[in-house]
C-alpha cells in the first residue's frame, strides 16, 4: 500500500528517534531535533512496535491518516447558527437542510453529536407539549358521570366478586395456602 509522503517522513523520523535514544542520547533533546512530540511513556510502545516489525521504518506507519471530513468548519457553523435561530429543529430536518445546501450526507448521530459537543441539543426525553395541546386534551379528557356509573361492572370493589372459589388469601376458607396445606380443621 502507498502512503502519503508526510506519513511516511514522520516514520522514519520515528525510526531515527529510536535508534537515537538506543545510541544512549536523552530522548527530550532528540525530539527537539527532529521536530517530533513523542511522550517519554509512549517511546516503549513504538519500540515494541518497531521490533515486532522486523526494525525496519514501515512498522512506525500510523494505522489511519487523511480520512475525508465532511462536516468542515463551514458546514457547522451554518448548522450551529439555524439550530440557535429555530431551536425546534430535529436533527433530521438539519440533515436535509444539509444534504439541499451543501451536497454533504451526515447521518442524524452525527448531528446529535455535534450539537452535544456545543450544547444545543433538545433536553433528554419525552417532548414538553405545547400549550394549545394541553388545552385540549384537558378539555376532552374531562371523565363523564356516565362511564363512572358503569365502572362497578369491571373493576367490582373488595368483596362483591368473591364466590368462595379462590383468589383468596391467607388461610381463608378457599384461599390458595388453606387448599394446599392438605389440613382440613
Amino acid at each position: 500500500m502507498t502512503h502519503p509522503p508526510a506519513v511516511c517522513e514522520k516514520a522514519q523520523r520515528l525510526e531515527r528517534l529510536l535508534l537515537r535514544i538506543e545510541a544512549g542520547e536523552p530522548s527530550d533533546q532528540v525530539c527537539v531535533d527532529l521536530d517530533l512530540n513523542v511522550e517519554k511513556e509512549d517511546v516503549p510502545k513504538l519500540q515494541a512496535k518497531y521490533e515486532a516489525g522486523g526494525r525496519t521504518w514501515e512498522a512506525l506507519i500510523d494505522g489511519r491518516y487523511g480520512h475525508p471530513q465532511k462536516a468542515h468548519s463551514a458546514l457547522r457553523e451554518w448548522m450551529y447558527e439555524r439550530k440557535q435561530e429555530d431551536e425546534s429543529l430535529t436533527a433530521r430536518e438539519l440533515a436535509e437542510a444539509i444534504a439541499e445546501r451543501f451536497q454533504v450526507e451526515l447521518s442524524i448521530g452525527h448531528i446529535n453529536y455535534l450539537l452535544r459537543k456545543v450544547g444545543l441539543t433538545r433536553p433528554a426525553g419525552r417532548p414538553r407539549r405545547r400549550k394549545e395541546e394541553e388545552a385540549a386534551a384537558s378539555t376532552s379528557a374531562a371523565p363523564s358521570d356516565e362511564s363512572l356509573d358503569n365502572a362497578g361492572l369491571f373493576f367490582p370493589r373488595r368483596g362483591e366478586a368473591r364466590d368462595g372459589r379462590g383468589g383468596g388469601c391467607g388461610n381463608q376458607p378457599g384461599g390458595r395456602r388453606g387448599a394446599l396445606s392438605g389440613s382440613e380443621p
